[in-house]
């Protein structure tokens, strides 16, 4: 077995509709997304009569729906104004890697844009979905998603690799890679698919089969794809420049 057997659960996703007019968009994209859930005013509910999709039909203020969508679904997809959902989520953000994903898409359909969590959260990932999905435009704006480069926190993710670094060194690695800096990426484990962009892989990021390789003076920093331990002098000597991934044990081919 190796780590291409792994599949990520689906994200348990839900389209929200707050009018007439947004109920119908959120209709459209329903009918292409059968595992998302709804949620609409009651008074908008018929609109789904005979969808797949579960409707989650409330009364009252919305607002009072909120941590009820947070705590139950990883994508949340508004048909509501940029400004009206910021003022509705801020009371309930906690961190990057306990927020959903949340999306908005404007009042046309032509553009679909990750308000948090686009990152980590796979609301980016998600943008780019529903926007074909609908023949709109996603709008990006994390610098490794628009500069086409290696996500250093999420990378292989999808293949169930983990990631072992201190925060630190994930913010520092992260800079070095999207400002271009000489990185070393060395793979001595784990699916060699791991880069599934349509461009190729930036010039700046130089790949390695062994960690010993790697003439360490020249490079910013070092991302490992291993099964090997490292040692805590090798980290303590690096200072905050290495990250290493973890894929599945079972893959050791």
């Amino acid at each position: 077995m190796n780590d291409l057997s792994f599949s990520p659960p689906v994200p348990r996703t839900v389209l929200v509709a707050l009018t007439k007019h947004g109920a119908a968009q959120a209709v459209a994209l329903a009918r292409q997304l059968p595992a998302a859930e709804v949620c609409v005013a009651a008074k908008f509910a018929a609109a789904f009569a005979g969808q797949l999709n579960p409707v989650r039909a409330y009364e009252g203020a919305f607002k009072d729906e909120v941590p009820g969508l947070f705590a139950h679904y990883d994508q949340i997809v508004f048909f509501v104004s940029l400004g009206a959902v910021v003022r509705l989520i801020a009371p309930h953000l906690k961190s990057k890697d306990e927020d959903p994903g949340v999306l908005v898409v404007d009042d046309a359909a032509q553009f679909v844009i990750p308000v948090l969590s686009g990152h980590v959260g796979g609301a980016n990932a998600m943008a780019e979905t529903v926007a074909a999905l609908l023949g709109a435009t996603p709008v990006l704006t994390t610098a490794s998603d628009v500069g086409r480069t290696i996500p250093v926190d999420i990378l292989g993710r999808e293949l169930g690799w983990t990631v072992e670094a201190p925060k630190l060194n994930i913010t520092r690695v992260s800079a070095a890679v999207v400002n271009e800096e000489p990185v070393a990426f060395v793979q001595e484990a784990g699916s060699p698919h791991w880069w599934t962009r349509p461009t190729p892989l930036p010039a700046h990021i130089h790949r390695f089969t062994r960690f010993d390789e790697v003439d360490l003076d020249r490079y910013a920093a070092v991302l490992w794809v291993t099964h090997a331990p490292v040692p805590p002098a090798l980290w303590q000597w690096l200072d905050q420049r290495l990250v290493v991934y973890r894929p599945p044990l079972e893959d050791r081919t």
